[in-house]
């Protein structure tokens, strides 16, 4: 199973009051896909994540936009529930059959955590988190755009796929698209941490994923190798 990579948020002034009105302002900041412009699921999770969901909406159907979302949310306001958003954003990915980039809508969710949600975890993990998805999608696959510093996404180090892979990436034309698409998203995910910044009153932020010790400058490292 691949990793996963989130982005996490703490604001200064987040309260049971503020919540939902921050929550709308870090739906508005997400680049959602020009393909899949809408919020399509909104579930509010009360207590922590192994109890049932205490209301949840299909908004595919809507083209929902985060005034809307928000004004579900607000319905449930309670400072033991997270309310949790997904949506779709456009990112390159490298298809390893095809051995082709395809830019094309993946998924996103985007997290509110209210501040007795799971034991307030939220003081740890962030009172707005974002999945962003796979973290090879900002890291490249096998390590090939900051040796030294990667875990391995495939099974295993005979794995066929990784061996085609590392044969197609000795091309130096390949290997420059490859790093040119990845920084692409890594370009367009720090763009929206801007976005973040001048849409709340941030107090902190960090990128975190499953595979990196330090996400973040992993993902620095990328942009300024030439």
């Amino acid at each position: 199973m691949a990793n996963h990579s989130y982005l996490r948020v703490w604001t200064r002034d987040f309260s049971t009051e503020t919540m939902i009105a921050e929550f709308a302002r870090f739906l508005t900041t997400a680049p959602l896909s020009t393909t899949k412009t809408g919020f399509t699921e909104l579930i509010v999770q009360p207590v922590d994540p192994t109890e049932p969901a205490a209301a949840e909406w299909d908004l595919r159907a809507a083209n929902a936009g985060p005034a809307q979302v928000a004004a579900l949310a607000a319905q449930s306001l309670n400072s033991d529930s997270a309310y949790i958003a997904s949506a779709s954003w456009d990112l390159w990915n490298f298809d390893m059959q095809s051995l082709k980039w395809r830019q094309e809508p993946e998924p996103l969710i985007l997290t509110c955590q209210g501040k007795d949600y799971e034991d307030g975890i939220a003081a740890t993990t962030g009172q707005f988190t974002a999945d962003l998805g796979f973290e090879y999608f900002f890291t490249g696959h096998a390590g090939l755009l900051a040796p030294g510093a990667a875990s391995n996404p495939f099974d295993s180090s005979d794995h066929p796929m990784e061996h085609t892979f590392r044969q197609w990436m000795t091309v130096p034309a390949n290997l420059k698209e490859y790093h040119a698409k990845t920084r692409e998203n890594i370009q367009q995910l720090f763009s929206w941490m801007e976005g973040v910044e001048r849409a709340l009153p941030v107090d902190r932020s960090e990128l975190w994923s499953e595979g990196e010790e330090n996400f973040e400058a992993r993902l620095d490292a990328i942009l300024a190798r030439r």
